[in-house]
């Protein structure tokens, strides 16, 4: 039986020229894999078409939208995910489940080698390997861009020499990713950190300097999910999707910030996530009501590990696993309404309402009706400061001689 090579194809021309060369190179025959995460562009039928006429004996074309958003947006969500305090993990959250479909092409169609398009120098490179070690160790992997220094220059000149059906002329002058949680650009200009980015390289936003009118809305949360938008049901899916739509035609979800690599190098990286940010700053402010101040400090520290390892690559680790079932554990009382005004760039929360609130206006307020006993607070003081003025009268006790 003739081996097989399961390749992670875009569409694009490197992936569709990877289809021949693996051929060539390995003499296996190549199933193409493309999955559907929210990226848009073109239709995945005319993708899954363009990968046979290229030389594919299969090519499967996988709807994963609700799955990408149920099964790792909505985790990352819970746990606040942002890398660098900024960052709402746009394309680290999709590389794990296109791993997952990798492997699991791989065992349907008796495939021993999994190969995809990332360079020696970025972070999906290790994503997409480490994830697919972790499912399947027995794989082996092959990167003709990195382990074969395979060039765009290479790549065209293959494509003219075996007459693919690929436009070799149509050139971005920038490297996108994107999928439904959000979008990616970086290289040419952008590469020199003192140069402003320019509307063209957006897509997902409005410029957020435009005149317009302020766009408010009511989310709803349940044990941490998103589960209406103004009274009105809603998946995960559609939460993010409708939020993508109104936070983004609000200017909402720009990032321009230098990140440090996994490899070890700083890249500079322009981000669009008008759902992610909104959602991120609501689910937040219900924190904040709900979460007891102890268990909110601690999943601080437990959120920005979570970022860390996906970004890191290691969604499969038994770490990300542990953290989860925390995450999960803290969101049990997260239920409730959140009021957003979305605007000029920005998303503020302007009202905040849950049955589980740890909220109580009779302490709160200095009004009339307040029940907080002012008599307990001089002597909590004097005993929460004690440790301090003990070390204190020692410290100048030593000095002193």
């Amino acid at each position: 039986m003739t081996d097989r090579v399961v390749l992670a194809y875009s569409g694009g021309l490197d992936t569709s020229v990877a289809i021949g060369w693996l051929a060539d190179q390995t003499g296996a025959e190549v199933v193409a894999v493309a999955v559907d995460v929210g990226q848009g562009g073109e239709d995945m039928d005319t993708v899954r078409k363009r990968a046979l006429a290229c030389g594919a004996v299969e090519a499967v074309v996988v709807d994963a939208k609700d799955q990408f958003a149920e099964e790792f947006c909505l985790p990352a969500l819970k746990a606040n995910a942002l890398y660098m305090d900024r960052y709402p993990l746009v394309s680290a959250l999709s590389r794990p489940l296109i791993a997952q479909h990798l492997v699991e092409a791989a065992r349907y169609h008796g495939a021993s080698t999994v190969s995809h398009g990332c360079t020696g120098k970025g972070n999906d490179q290790v994503r997409f390997e480490v994830g697919i070690g972790a499912l399947a160790p027995d794989l082996k992997v092959i990167a003709p861009v990195r382990d074969y220094a395979w060039t765009r220059e290479k790549a065209i000149a293959y494509a003219e020499e075996n007459h693919l059906p690929i436009d070799v002329t149509k050139k971005s002058p920038y490297s996108i990713d994107q999928n439904v949680w959000g979008r990616a650009v970086e290289t040419g200009f952008l590469e020199d950190i003192w140069n402003a980015p320019i509307e063209d390289l957006y897509d997902y936003t409005a410029d957020p300097a435009a005149q317009r009118e302020p766009d408010e809305l009511v989310i709803g949360f349940e044990a941490g999910v998103p589960v209406s938008i103004d009274g009105k049901p809603v998946t995960m899916l559609e939460v993010v999707q409708q939020l993508n739509a109104r936070a983004g035609a609000q200017g909402i979800g720009r990032l321009d910030m230098v990140e440090d690599r996994l490899v070890g190098i700083k890249s500079r990286e322009i981000y669009e996530a008008p759902a992610g940010i909104a959602l991120i700053a609501a689910h937040q402010e219900l924190e904040n009501v709900t979460v007891e101040r102890e268990l909110a400090r601690f999943k601080r520290t437990v959120d920005q590990r979570w970022s860390e390892l996906v970004y890191d690559g290691l969604w499969f680790s038994p770490l990300r696993r542990s953290l989860d079932a925390f995450v999960d554990s803290a969101q049990q009382h997260v239920s409730g309404e959140v009021r957003l005004t979305l605007h000029a760039g920005k998303a503020v929360v302007t009202g905040r309402r849950s049955a589980a609130s740890l909220y109580d206006f009779n302490l709160a307020t200095y009004d009339e009706g307040d029940e907080f006993d002012q008599s307990m607070a001089r002597g909590f003081v004097e005993l929460w400061g004690l440790p301090s003025k003990l070390a204190a009268q020692r410290d100048r006790s030593i000095a002193d001689g």
